[in-house]
């Protein structure tokens, strides 16, 4: 009966719920409206036109995004969505039987959980804007992290935890890689005297406010007991060696 209010009550939320409880809506707005941004944005006997990325970096000397920079941009991003869409898919499956058996944790799984679906609202956009693809993988994390979420889920709260622990260490290491190369990239760039656009700064600034966002989610499953868990070390190994895995193939399909 819980399950079924939680999944009652998710299918009446805004569209971004809808989006990860049904991975194909997400994907399948985001490859309309790259449709629509390509289309009106080249026509047979023109070159498409730069990214708003693109120019916003090329700002003062209109100099463009190298395609080594192009490329890291599209694959963060891409990773980026397909993470959070895992980790919506990890609450939405832990949370009736955690706080079945625990109601005080409902406050904390809700504020997780519906910071995950603004995450992946975040980058759905992002990917929509700029015109890159998502992961040809929807369909596999989509099963994995549905079937993570249920397992630790089932296994009691310090598994459940401990599950938050590992994917949130790894996310928030992956986040703070991408964070470093872009203030390389701007740092180099004011060096050359070029003007940095304000859409690359607000692009870092989003990254960041991310980043700690997981790590609080990191602290707050230490705090309930994620170190409690049996096997401890175990989940956590597997875990972080199933999201690094994720991450190195999202990268490149």
């Amino acid at each position: 009966m819980a399950a079924r209010s939680f999944f009652s009550q998710a299918l009446h939320r805004p569209t971004p719920i809808l989006e990860f409880l049904f991975p194909i809506f997400a994907v399948h707005r985001s490859r309309v409206r790259y449709a629509s941004i390509t289309t009106s944005s080249a026509s047979p006997n023109t070159e498409p036109s730069p990214s708003s990325l693109d120019r916003s970096f090329s700002a003062k000397r209109r100099k463009p995004l190298s395609e080594k920079q192009r490329d890291f941009l599209d694959c963060a991003l891409r990773v980026n969505q397909a993470g959070e869409l895992a980790a919506t898919l990890i609450y939405t499956h832990q949370t009736p039987p955690i706080t079945r058996a625990h109601p005080h944790l409902r406050p904390i799984m809700h504020h997780m959980y519906s910071q995950e679906a603004s995450h992946f609202s975040t980058f759905n956009e992002m990917l929509a804007k700029h015109r890159i693809r998502p992961t040809a993988m929807y369909p596999v994390w989509s099963a994995a992290a549905s079937i993570l979420g249920w397992g630790t889920g089932l296994m009691g709260r310090e598994a459940a935890m401990a599950c938050t622990e590992a994917v949130e260490t790894e996310i928030g290491r992956h986040y703070n890689g991408q964070v470093r190369v872009l203030l390389g990239w701007v740092k180099e760039m004011e060096e050359r005297g070029e003007e940095v656009g304000e859409e690359v700064r607000e692009l870092v600034s989003t990254l960041k406010r991310i980043r700690d966002e997981e790590l609080e989610h990191l602290d707050e499953a230490v705090g309930e007991g994620a170190r409690e868990a049996k096997p401890y070390e175990l989940l956590n190994r597997v875990i972080r060696s199933g999201c690094k895995g994720a991450i190195w193939i999202s990268e490149r399909v």
